[in-house]
Protein backbone atom coordinates (compact mmCIF):
# COMPACT_ATOMS: atom_id res chain seq x y z
CA UNK A 1 0.00 0.00 0.00
CA UNK A 2 2.92 2.55 0.31
CA UNK A 3 4.74 1.86 -2.38
CA UNK A 4 1.39 2.45 -4.06
CA UNK A 5 0.38 5.61 -2.49
CA UNK A 6 4.15 6.90 -3.72
CA UNK A 7 3.62 6.30 -6.87
CA UNK A 8 0.59 8.24 -7.26
CA UNK A 9 2.19 10.84 -5.12
CA UNK A 10 4.87 10.79 -7.81
CA UNK A 11 2.75 11.03 -10.62
CA UNK A 12 0.91 13.91 -8.98
CA UNK A 13 4.00 16.03 -7.94
CA UNK A 14 4.62 15.14 -11.97
CA UNK A 15 1.11 17.04 -13.32
CA UNK A 16 1.73 20.07 -10.97
CA UNK A 17 5.33 20.03 -12.24
CA UNK A 18 3.80 20.50 -15.37
CA UNK A 19 0.47 22.77 -15.66
CA UNK A 20 0.54 23.88 -18.58
CA UNK A 21 0.72 20.59 -20.23
CA UNK A 22 -2.06 18.93 -18.06
CA UNK A 23 -4.23 21.93 -18.65
CA UNK A 24 -4.02 21.44 -22.36
CA UNK A 25 -4.04 17.72 -22.06
CA UNK A 26 -7.41 17.23 -20.40
CA UNK A 27 -9.22 20.16 -22.27
CA UNK A 28 -10.15 17.23 -24.27
CA UNK A 29 -12.03 15.45 -21.11
CA UNK A 30 -13.45 18.91 -19.73
CA UNK A 31 -15.11 19.66 -23.40
CA UNK A 32 -16.11 16.39 -24.01
CA UNK A 33 -17.91 15.61 -20.52
CA UNK A 34 -19.31 19.37 -20.78
CA UNK A 35 -21.01 18.79 -24.42
CA UNK A 36 -22.32 15.24 -22.96
CA UNK A 37 -23.77 16.71 -19.88
CA UNK A 38 -25.42 19.86 -22.39
CA UNK A 39 -26.85 17.49 -24.98
CA UNK A 40 -28.13 15.24 -21.80
CA UNK A 41 -29.80 18.08 -20.13
CA UNK A 42 -31.01 19.47 -23.41
CA UNK A 43 -32.50 15.94 -24.20
CA UNK A 44 -34.20 15.47 -20.77
CA UNK A 45 -36.04 18.62 -21.13
CA UNK A 46 -37.60 17.81 -24.11
CA UNK A 47 -38.81 14.63 -22.72
CA UNK A 48 -40.27 16.86 -19.86
CA UNK A 49 -41.64 19.28 -22.31
CA UNK A 50 -43.27 16.47 -24.10
CA UNK A 51 -44.50 15.01 -21.24
CA UNK A 52 -46.03 18.11 -20.05
CA UNK A 53 -47.81 18.57 -23.34
CA UNK A 54 -49.49 15.06 -22.98
CA UNK A 55 -50.83 15.74 -19.75
CA UNK A 56 -51.91 19.12 -21.28
CA UNK A 57 -54.01 17.21 -24.30
CA UNK A 58 -55.01 14.76 -22.37
CA UNK A 59 -54.75 11.10 -22.34
CA UNK A 60 -56.26 8.88 -24.91
CA UNK A 61 -58.15 12.07 -26.91
CA UNK A 62 -58.84 12.35 -30.40
CA UNK A 63 -59.30 15.49 -31.91
CA UNK A 64 -62.12 16.32 -34.88
CA UNK A 65 -61.60 19.44 -36.53
CA UNK A 66 -63.41 20.82 -39.44
CA UNK A 67 -61.76 22.17 -42.47
CA UNK A 68 -62.99 25.17 -43.81
CA UNK A 69 -62.27 26.03 -47.98
CA UNK A 70 -61.96 29.66 -48.67
CA UNK A 71 -64.60 30.53 -51.54
CA UNK A 72 -61.87 30.42 -54.29
CA UNK A 73 -61.56 26.66 -53.26
CA UNK A 74 -65.28 26.19 -52.84
CA UNK A 75 -65.87 27.79 -56.79
CA UNK A 76 -63.13 25.53 -57.97
CA UNK A 77 -65.08 22.48 -55.73
CA UNK A 78 -68.26 23.78 -57.99
CA UNK A 79 -66.63 23.72 -61.10
CA UNK A 80 -64.74 20.63 -61.48
CA UNK A 81 -68.22 18.65 -60.00
CA UNK A 82 -71.32 18.68 -58.47
CA UNK A 83 -70.75 19.11 -54.56
CA UNK A 84 -72.79 17.09 -52.10
CA UNK A 85 -74.24 19.24 -49.22
CA UNK A 86 -72.90 18.28 -45.72
CA UNK A 87 -74.39 19.31 -42.79
CA UNK A 88 -70.81 20.28 -41.53
CA UNK A 89 -69.38 19.22 -37.70
CA UNK A 90 -72.42 19.26 -35.52
CA UNK A 91 -74.07 18.24 -32.19
CA UNK A 92 -75.33 15.20 -33.93
CA UNK A 93 -72.33 13.99 -34.76
CA UNK A 94 -71.82 14.06 -30.58
CA UNK A 95 -74.68 12.65 -29.78
CA UNK A 96 -74.02 9.75 -32.65
CA UNK A 97 -69.94 9.34 -31.46
CA UNK A 98 -71.94 8.60 -27.82
CA UNK A 99 -74.33 6.19 -28.85
CA UNK A 100 -72.59 4.04 -31.55
CA UNK A 101 -69.12 3.74 -30.14
CA UNK A 102 -68.29 1.41 -27.04
CA UNK A 103 -64.64 2.41 -27.09
CA UNK A 104 -65.07 6.06 -26.63
CA UNK A 105 -65.56 7.49 -22.87
CA UNK A 106 -66.45 11.25 -23.14
CA UNK A 107 -67.36 13.54 -26.20
CA UNK A 108 -66.98 17.02 -25.59
CA UNK A 109 -68.36 19.75 -28.39
CA UNK A 110 -66.40 23.04 -28.55
CA UNK A 111 -67.99 26.19 -29.78
CA UNK A 112 -65.13 29.46 -29.72
CA UNK A 113 -65.76 33.02 -30.72
CA UNK A 114 -63.55 35.98 -30.29
CA UNK A 115 -65.18 38.61 -28.06
CA UNK A 116 -64.42 41.48 -25.89
CA UNK A 117 -65.17 41.02 -22.10
CA UNK A 118 -65.76 44.59 -20.17
CA UNK A 119 -66.71 45.61 -16.63
CA UNK A 120 -65.71 48.51 -14.96
CA UNK A 121 -64.26 49.97 -17.73
CA UNK A 122 -61.61 47.41 -18.45
CA UNK A 123 -61.47 45.65 -21.55
CA UNK A 124 -59.90 42.76 -22.76
CA UNK A 125 -60.15 40.34 -26.37
CA UNK A 126 -60.79 37.15 -25.12
CA UNK A 127 -61.57 33.62 -26.59
CA UNK A 128 -64.82 32.08 -25.33
CA UNK A 129 -65.27 28.71 -25.44
CA UNK A 130 -68.36 27.23 -26.01
CA UNK A 131 -67.90 23.47 -23.97
CA UNK A 132 -68.97 21.24 -21.52
CA UNK A 133 -68.07 20.07 -18.07
CA UNK A 134 -66.06 17.11 -19.07
CA UNK A 135 -63.51 19.13 -21.00
CA UNK A 136 -62.08 20.34 -17.45
CA UNK A 137 -61.82 16.82 -17.14
CA UNK A 138 -60.21 15.73 -20.23
CA UNK A 139 -57.07 18.52 -20.01
CA UNK A 140 -56.61 18.07 -16.03
CA UNK A 141 -57.76 21.88 -15.46
CA UNK A 142 -59.50 22.32 -12.39
CA UNK A 143 -61.14 24.94 -10.22
CA UNK A 144 -59.24 27.05 -7.94
CA UNK A 145 -62.76 28.57 -6.78
CA UNK A 146 -66.43 28.42 -7.49
CA UNK A 147 -68.06 25.44 -9.46
CA UNK A 148 -68.71 23.62 -12.52
CA UNK A 149 -71.92 24.07 -14.56
CA UNK A 150 -74.99 22.22 -12.95
CA UNK A 151 -77.10 20.75 -14.67
CA UNK A 152 -80.17 23.35 -15.15
CA UNK A 153 -77.19 25.82 -16.61
CA UNK A 154 -76.12 23.45 -19.23
CA UNK A 155 -79.26 22.06 -20.41
CA UNK A 156 -81.11 25.52 -20.35
CA UNK A 157 -78.22 27.82 -21.68
CA UNK A 158 -78.07 30.04 -18.94
CA UNK A 159 -76.12 33.11 -19.17
CA UNK A 160 -72.93 31.83 -16.95
CA UNK A 161 -69.04 31.40 -17.43
CA UNK A 162 -66.07 30.28 -15.69
CA UNK A 163 -62.61 32.47 -16.36
CA UNK A 164 -59.20 31.54 -16.09
CA UNK A 165 -56.76 32.85 -13.18
CA UNK A 166 -55.77 35.81 -15.58
CA UNK A 167 -59.20 37.23 -16.39
CA UNK A 168 -59.58 37.10 -12.67
CA UNK A 169 -56.21 39.28 -12.22
CA UNK A 170 -56.10 41.42 -14.81
CA UNK A 171 -60.16 42.37 -14.91
CA UNK A 172 -61.22 41.48 -10.97
CA UNK A 173 -58.19 42.78 -9.31
CA UNK A 174 -57.15 39.68 -8.06
CA UNK A 175 -60.37 39.14 -6.14
CA UNK A 176 -62.89 36.53 -6.20
CA UNK A 177 -64.78 36.95 -9.32
CA UNK A 178 -67.65 34.73 -8.31
CA UNK A 179 -71.29 35.99 -8.26
CA UNK A 180 -70.09 38.56 -10.42
CA UNK A 181 -71.01 39.78 -13.51
CA UNK A 182 -69.23 40.64 -16.91
CA UNK A 183 -70.37 41.82 -20.20
CA UNK A 184 -68.63 39.11 -22.98
CA UNK A 185 -69.82 40.54 -26.47
CA UNK A 186 -73.52 41.27 -26.01
CA UNK A 187 -74.18 39.02 -23.70
CA UNK A 188 -73.84 39.77 -19.72
CA UNK A 189 -72.36 36.52 -17.90
CA UNK A 190 -72.53 36.00 -14.30
CA UNK A 191 -68.90 33.93 -13.03
CA UNK A 192 -69.32 30.81 -11.53
CA UNK A 193 -65.87 29.15 -11.09
CA UNK A 194 -62.54 29.92 -11.67
CA UNK A 195 -59.48 27.95 -13.14
CA UNK A 196 -56.37 27.22 -11.65
CA UNK A 197 -53.36 29.01 -13.69
CA UNK A 198 -51.97 26.22 -15.80
CA UNK A 199 -47.78 25.57 -15.37
CA UNK A 200 -47.65 25.57 -18.63
CA UNK A 201 -49.48 27.12 -21.87
CA UNK A 202 -51.57 24.54 -24.09
CA UNK A 203 -49.70 23.31 -27.17
CA UNK A 204 -51.39 25.36 -30.67
CA UNK A 205 -51.19 23.97 -33.64
CA UNK A 206 -51.23 20.21 -35.21
CA UNK A 207 -51.98 19.44 -31.56
CA UNK A 208 -55.57 21.62 -32.21
CA UNK A 209 -55.43 23.08 -28.57
CA UNK A 210 -56.23 27.11 -27.31
CA UNK A 211 -52.84 28.62 -26.25
CA UNK A 212 -54.28 31.38 -24.55
CA UNK A 213 -54.58 32.32 -20.82
CA UNK A 214 -57.72 35.11 -21.54
CA UNK A 215 -60.77 32.34 -22.29
CA UNK A 216 -64.46 32.26 -20.88
CA UNK A 217 -65.43 29.14 -20.44
CA UNK A 218 -69.47 28.55 -20.98
CA UNK A 219 -71.89 25.95 -21.83
CA UNK A 220 -72.12 24.86 -24.83
CA UNK A 221 -76.07 25.20 -25.12
CA UNK A 222 -75.37 28.95 -23.64
CA UNK A 223 -72.96 29.70 -27.00
CA UNK A 224 -75.85 28.29 -29.31
CA UNK A 225 -78.43 29.80 -28.02
CA UNK A 226 -77.01 33.39 -27.29
CA UNK A 227 -73.96 33.60 -29.26
CA UNK A 228 -73.81 32.18 -32.32
CA UNK A 229 -75.35 28.95 -34.11
CA UNK A 230 -74.32 28.44 -37.41
CA UNK A 231 -76.40 25.57 -38.27
CA UNK A 232 -79.25 27.54 -38.30
CA UNK A 233 -80.62 29.30 -41.23
CA UNK A 234 -82.72 32.53 -41.01
CA UNK A 235 -83.32 35.98 -43.32
CA UNK A 236 -81.71 38.01 -40.95
CA UNK A 237 -78.13 35.49 -41.03
CA UNK A 238 -78.70 35.49 -44.92
CA UNK A 239 -78.70 39.26 -44.75
CA UNK A 240 -75.71 39.46 -42.58
CA UNK A 241 -74.03 36.55 -45.15
CA UNK A 242 -74.76 38.72 -48.13
CA UNK A 243 -73.14 41.92 -46.77
CA UNK A 244 -70.69 40.06 -45.17
CA UNK A 245 -69.93 38.35 -48.79
CA UNK A 246 -69.49 41.54 -50.62
CA UNK A 247 -67.02 42.97 -48.16
CA UNK A 248 -64.41 39.71 -47.58
CA UNK A 249 -62.09 38.79 -50.58
CA UNK A 250 -62.35 35.28 -52.37
CA UNK A 251 -58.93 33.65 -50.69
CA UNK A 252 -61.31 34.72 -46.99
CA UNK A 253 -62.71 31.14 -45.37
CA UNK A 254 -66.40 31.10 -44.14
CA UNK A 255 -67.21 28.92 -41.64
CA UNK A 256 -70.72 27.03 -41.74
CA UNK A 257 -69.85 24.39 -39.22
CA UNK A 258 -72.09 24.36 -35.84
CA UNK A 259 -69.43 23.16 -33.66
CA UNK A 260 -65.40 24.13 -34.10
CA UNK A 261 -64.10 21.09 -32.31
CA UNK A 262 -65.10 17.87 -30.94
CA UNK A 263 -62.43 16.35 -28.24
CA UNK A 264 -63.54 12.32 -28.26
CA UNK A 265 -62.02 10.37 -25.12
CA UNK A 266 -60.63 6.20 -25.89
CA UNK A 267 -60.96 4.12 -22.98
CA UNK A 268 -57.41 2.49 -23.84
CA UNK A 269 -54.42 4.03 -25.67
CA UNK A 270 -54.45 0.42 -27.98
CA UNK A 271 -57.95 1.60 -29.30
CA UNK A 272 -56.69 5.09 -30.67
CA UNK A 273 -56.23 3.62 -34.17
CA UNK A 274 -59.15 1.56 -34.68
CA UNK A 275 -61.51 3.79 -33.49
CA UNK A 276 -60.05 7.17 -35.26
CA UNK A 277 -60.46 4.98 -38.20
CA UNK A 278 -64.45 3.81 -37.12
CA UNK A 279 -65.05 7.85 -36.47
CA UNK A 280 -63.26 8.71 -39.65
CA UNK A 281 -66.20 6.58 -42.16
CA UNK A 282 -68.43 7.43 -39.65
CA UNK A 283 -68.57 11.17 -39.99
CA UNK A 284 -67.99 10.35 -43.68
CA UNK A 285 -71.24 8.43 -43.75
CA UNK A 286 -72.90 10.92 -41.98
CA UNK A 287 -71.36 14.51 -44.01
CA UNK A 288 -72.89 12.82 -47.28
CA UNK A 289 -69.48 11.65 -48.45
CA UNK A 290 -67.77 14.79 -47.96
CA UNK A 291 -64.33 14.69 -46.63
CA UNK A 292 -64.96 18.48 -44.84
CA UNK A 293 -63.45 16.99 -41.83
CA UNK A 294 -59.67 15.97 -39.92
CA UNK A 295 -58.78 13.78 -37.49
CA UNK A 296 -56.29 14.40 -35.02
CA UNK A 297 -54.28 12.16 -32.36
CA UNK A 298 -52.15 14.60 -30.02
CA UNK A 299 -50.93 11.49 -28.25
CA UNK A 300 -49.62 9.77 -31.37
CA UNK A 301 -48.01 13.09 -32.75
CA UNK A 302 -46.16 13.69 -29.35
CA UNK A 303 -44.79 10.03 -29.42
CA UNK A 304 -43.61 10.85 -33.08
CA UNK A 305 -41.95 13.82 -31.93
CA UNK A 306 -40.55 12.36 -29.06
CA UNK A 307 -39.12 9.98 -30.95
CA UNK A 308 -38.04 12.37 -33.71
CA UNK A 309 -36.24 14.51 -30.80
CA UNK A 310 -34.80 11.19 -29.20
CA UNK A 311 -33.02 10.45 -32.40
CA UNK A 312 -31.89 14.06 -32.65
CA UNK A 313 -30.72 13.67 -28.88
CA UNK A 314 -28.74 10.58 -29.49
CA UNK A 315 -27.22 12.17 -32.71
CA UNK A 316 -26.30 15.06 -29.99
CA UNK A 317 -25.38 12.69 -27.42
CA UNK A 318 -22.47 11.12 -30.35
CA UNK A 319 -21.32 13.80 -31.16
CA UNK A 320 -20.31 14.70 -27.77
CA UNK A 321 -19.54 11.27 -26.82
CA UNK A 322 -17.00 11.61 -29.99
CA UNK A 323 -15.31 14.66 -28.22
CA UNK A 324 -14.51 12.73 -25.35
CA UNK A 325 -12.73 9.85 -27.71
CA UNK A 326 -10.79 12.54 -29.25
CA UNK A 327 -10.31 13.69 -25.52
CA UNK A 328 -9.05 10.51 -24.89
CA UNK A 329 -6.33 9.95 -27.54
CA UNK A 330 -5.27 13.17 -26.83
CA UNK A 331 -4.26 11.78 -23.19
CA UNK A 332 -2.40 8.72 -25.21
CA UNK A 333 -0.96 11.20 -27.32
CA UNK A 334 0.81 13.54 -24.72
CA UNK A 335 1.70 10.36 -22.11
CA UNK A 336 3.51 8.55 -24.93
CA UNK A 337 5.38 11.93 -25.79
CA UNK A 338 5.96 12.60 -21.97
CA UNK A 339 7.17 8.87 -21.76
CA UNK A 340 9.88 9.28 -24.53
CA UNK A 341 10.89 12.49 -22.31
CA UNK A 342 11.00 10.91 -19.24
CA UNK A 343 12.90 7.65 -20.22
CA UNK A 344 16.01 8.99 -18.18
CA UNK A 345 13.57 9.38 -15.25
CA UNK A 346 11.92 6.29 -15.51
CA UNK A 347 15.45 4.19 -15.37
CA UNK A 348 16.64 5.83 -12.10
CA UNK A 349 13.49 4.87 -10.48
CA UNK A 350 14.20 0.96 -12.05
CA UNK A 351 17.39 1.66 -10.88
CA UNK A 352 16.54 2.15 -7.64
CA UNK A 353 14.33 -0.22 -6.64
CA UNK A 354 11.23 0.64 -8.80
CA UNK A 355 9.29 -1.99 -10.19
CA UNK A 356 7.21 -2.50 -13.54
CA UNK A 357 4.31 -2.81 -11.29
CA UNK A 358 5.37 0.52 -9.66
CA UNK A 359 6.13 2.31 -13.31
CA UNK A 360 2.56 1.37 -14.45
CA UNK A 361 0.89 2.37 -11.55
CA UNK A 362 2.50 6.21 -11.64
CA UNK A 363 1.79 6.56 -15.47
CA UNK A 364 -2.16 5.23 -15.08
CA UNK A 365 -2.19 7.66 -12.28
CA UNK A 366 -0.84 10.40 -14.24
CA UNK A 367 -3.71 9.63 -16.53
CA UNK A 368 -6.08 9.19 -13.74
CA UNK A 369 -5.40 12.01 -12.29
CA UNK A 370 -5.52 14.14 -15.60
CA UNK A 371 -9.10 12.94 -16.37
CA UNK A 372 -10.26 12.98 -13.14
CA UNK A 373 -10.03 16.38 -12.52
CA UNK A 374 -11.08 17.06 -16.49
CA UNK A 375 -14.06 15.43 -15.50
CA UNK A 376 -14.82 17.69 -12.43
CA UNK A 377 -14.12 21.26 -13.98
CA UNK A 378 -16.19 19.34 -17.36
CA UNK A 379 -18.99 18.73 -14.74
CA UNK A 380 -19.21 22.07 -13.53
CA UNK A 381 -18.94 23.67 -16.85
CA UNK A 382 -21.69 21.50 -18.71
CA UNK A 383 -24.03 22.42 -15.56
CA UNK A 384 -23.54 26.14 -16.48
CA UNK A 385 -23.64 25.50 -19.80
CA UNK A 386 -27.36 23.84 -19.61
CA UNK A 387 -28.34 26.90 -17.75
CA UNK A 388 -26.87 29.21 -20.03
CA UNK A 389 -28.80 27.16 -22.82
CA UNK A 390 -32.25 27.82 -21.10
CA UNK A 391 -31.26 31.64 -20.36
CA UNK A 392 -30.62 32.49 -23.96
CA UNK A 393 -32.58 30.28 -26.29
CA UNK A 394 -35.24 29.46 -23.57
CA UNK A 395 -34.87 26.16 -24.45
CA UNK A 396 -35.83 23.89 -21.25
CA UNK A 397 -32.59 21.49 -20.02
CA UNK A 398 -32.75 19.40 -17.05
CA UNK A 399 -29.64 18.13 -15.59
CA UNK A 400 -29.94 15.31 -14.00
CA UNK A 401 -27.79 13.09 -11.09
CA UNK A 402 -27.31 10.22 -13.85
CA UNK A 403 -25.83 12.20 -16.63
CA UNK A 404 -23.76 13.98 -14.15
CA UNK A 405 -22.31 10.48 -12.89
CA UNK A 406 -22.14 8.46 -16.35
CA UNK A 407 -20.30 11.52 -17.82
CA UNK A 408 -18.10 11.73 -15.33
CA UNK A 409 -17.57 7.90 -14.79
CA UNK A 410 -16.75 7.99 -18.70
CA UNK A 411 -14.25 10.12 -18.77
CA UNK A 412 -12.19 8.55 -16.13
CA UNK A 413 -12.54 5.31 -17.42
CA UNK A 414 -11.13 6.87 -21.11
CA UNK A 415 -8.36 8.21 -19.03
CA UNK A 416 -7.37 5.02 -17.89
CA UNK A 417 -7.79 3.12 -20.77
CA UNK A 418 -6.13 5.49 -22.91
CA UNK A 419 -3.66 6.02 -20.18
CA UNK A 420 -2.80 2.21 -19.94
CA UNK A 421 -0.28 1.88 -23.19
CA UNK A 422 1.89 4.90 -22.66
CA UNK A 423 2.29 3.46 -19.22
CA UNK A 424 3.51 -0.06 -20.20
CA UNK A 425 5.58 1.16 -22.52
CA UNK A 426 7.06 3.23 -19.68
CA UNK A 427 7.04 -0.25 -17.69
CA UNK A 428 8.60 -1.92 -20.31
CA UNK A 429 11.68 -0.11 -20.99
CA UNK A 430 15.09 -1.46 -20.42
CA UNK A 431 16.46 0.51 -17.60
CA UNK A 432 20.11 0.18 -18.76
CA UNK A 433 18.40 1.84 -22.08
CA UNK A 434 16.51 4.24 -20.28
CA UNK A 435 19.92 5.86 -18.34
CA UNK A 436 21.58 6.40 -21.68
CA UNK A 437 19.50 8.71 -23.03
CA UNK A 438 19.42 11.76 -23.17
Amino acid sequence: MNRFLLDITIALEAILANKVKTILTALGIIFGVAAVITMLAIGNGARQEILNQMKMVGVNNIIIQPIIESNEEQEEDDQSQVKRFSPGLALKDVKSIRQVLPSVEQVCPQVIQNKTLIRQGKSSRVKVIGTANNYFTLFNKELSEGSFFNAHQVEYGQPVCIVTDQIKVSIFNNQSPIGKEIKCGDIWLRVVGVVEKPVLDESSGELGLVRDNQVVYVPVQTMLLRYVNRSLVTKSQLEADEDEEENTSAAEKKNYNQLDKVIVQVNKSENLQPTRAVLAKMLKRLHNDVDDFEIIVPELLLQQQQKTRDIFNLVLGAIAGISLLVGGIGIMNIMLATVMERFKEIGIRMAVGARKKDILTQFVAEAALISFSGGIIGVMLGIISSHFVTTVTGIITIVSVWSVIISFGISVAIGIIFGYMPARKAATQDPIVSLRSE
